[in-house]
């Protein structure tokens, strides 16, 4: 069984997914945050494939791609870090990338390569899903759940297709735009949490701009399974960049404090 589908079949209260960019600042030390992050409490870990024309992505992930890249993190180099961080955990990973990395390497070769590597599901984010027959065929030969976004503007129909041709859980983009830190929950995201949670029994996942506490709890409270975190965990490893013991300490303490908001499962 994928871990994905393990993680939410055995717990009942809601996912804390944390993000970071593979090769940010360096291979070697991406390694160690992803092991703090999930030895601080993230239940699913997000790795982001750098790339040099990152759409989707605010200022602050942005850096952290240049950062990688500039630190010569390769594809080759995020399926080693995968590997380096599968040595000591079981958590599910996840690789969120680019259609124009994985074409590249070739499909059926990029997700062999993710799954030797201990990767567990891949959103590519930009991908339209009435083009995605020739992903979900490698996806499932490799036993990688094929991840999909949903935005508060994806119509009906097209919500219906996304979900028949997903499996792992749903990424739902909780607001117009790039990602970043924003100040609070819109409400948009509680009505798409809600129009989504009628419509299938696949895990929801809602990223895109929660930062704090109360966003957490918010998106939990609306019915979410899980919350992803990016903008601001990868904003505490920039401002740490010539400290890494304090980086270090200061993700452990924002991930204790985001997990326990994510709380129980509404009654």
């Amino acid at each position: 069984m994928n871990r994905i589908d393990r993680w939410f079949g055995e717990h009942t209260t809601p996912a804390f997914i944390g993000f970071a960019v593979a090769g940010d600042p360096d291979p070697e030390t991406s390694v160690r945050v992803a092991n703090t992050l999930v030895s601080a409490g993230v239940d699913i870990l997000e790795l982001g494939m750098p790339f040099s024309d990152p759409v989707a992505d605010g200022p602050t992930i942005q850096r952290a791609g240049q950062r990688a890249l500039a630190a010569g993190t390769t594809p080759d180099e995020v399926f080693a870090v995968a590997r380096a961080i599968r040595v000591s955990c079981e958590v599910p990973i996840v690789l969120l990338t680019y259609f124009n990395l994985v074409w590249n390497r070739g499909i059926e070769v990029f997700y062999r390569d993710a799954r030797d590597a201990g990767i567990d599901g891949i959103p590519i984010v930009h991908m339209p899903v009435e083009e995605s027959d020739g992903v979900r065929e490698a996806a499932s030969a490799a036993g990688i759940a094929p991840i999909f976004l949903v935005a508060p503007t994806t119509s009906v129909v097209r919500q219906e297709a996304i979900i028949a041709r997903a499996s792992g859980f749903l990424y739902l983009v909780s607001v117009l735009g790039v990602t970043g830190v924003r100040d609070r929950v819109a409400e948009e995201t509680v009505s798409l949490i809600r129009r989504v949670r009628c419509r299938t029994g696949l895990p929801l996942a809602v990223g895109f701009g929660i930062s704090k506490p109360g966003h957490a709890a918010a998106c939990c409270g609306a019915g979410a399974d899980a919350v992803i975190v990016g903008s601001a965990i990868v904003e505490i490893i920039e401002r740490h960049l010539d400290d890494e013991d304090a980086m270090m300490d200061a993700l452990s303490a924002y991930i204790f404090s985001m997990r326990a908001a994510t709380g129980a499962k509404p009654g």
